[in-house]
């Protein structure tokens, strides 16, 4: 079988593994950061995904680093499509949590001008934790993509 770019217990499945888990947690972190945004139900509900993420990411980063330490191969057909089911489960939480605070920042800093008119808000930071989302979506979404193809080639 040909080996993919990011396939599990590969250099390059760790990674993309821990480059995910760097973007949700950068973006948990600029988002706790911001004041006020628990009063925002789009933006707890992007930290709660970002951080599922993480741990999903996380988790299969230390199975990576497992496989390479004992030169295990985890291309099997029922570990792969755990695989595939949980970055796709991830994936369409992230985007779904990415796009709902896009939204919302949208509707404030451009429809309504809140931003300006209330300085007060960090719509920067609002802004900035919401690329890092999409950049984290962007990654989980290559490796769901990778996971599919490998199992589709069993």
């Amino acid at each position: 079988m040909k080996e993919l770019i990011g396939s599990p217990g590969t250099v390059s499945g760790l990674t993309l593994r821990i480059t995910q888990c760097a973007s949700a947690s950068a973006s948990i972190a600029v988002m706790v950061s911001a004041s006020d945004f628990s009063t925002y139900t789009a933006f707890c509900y992007l930290i709660a995904s970002m951080g599922l993420q993480l741990l999903w990411s996380f988790g299969l980063a230390c199975l990576d680093v497992y496989a390479l330490r004992r030169k295990r191969d985890l291309q099997n057909p029922v570990l792969v499509s755990l695989f595939v089911v949980g970055d796709w489960v991830t994936a369409m939480l992230s985007l779904a949590a990415a796009c709902s605070s896009a939204g919302v920042i949208v509707l404030y800093a451009k429809d309504l001008d809140f931003c300006r008119v209330q300085n007060h808000v960090p719509c920067r930071q609002f802004e900035i934790s919401i690329i890092l989302a999409f950049i984290t979506w962007v990654l989980i979404a290559m490796s769901s993509h990778v996971m599919f193809w490998i199992l589709a080639s069993f």
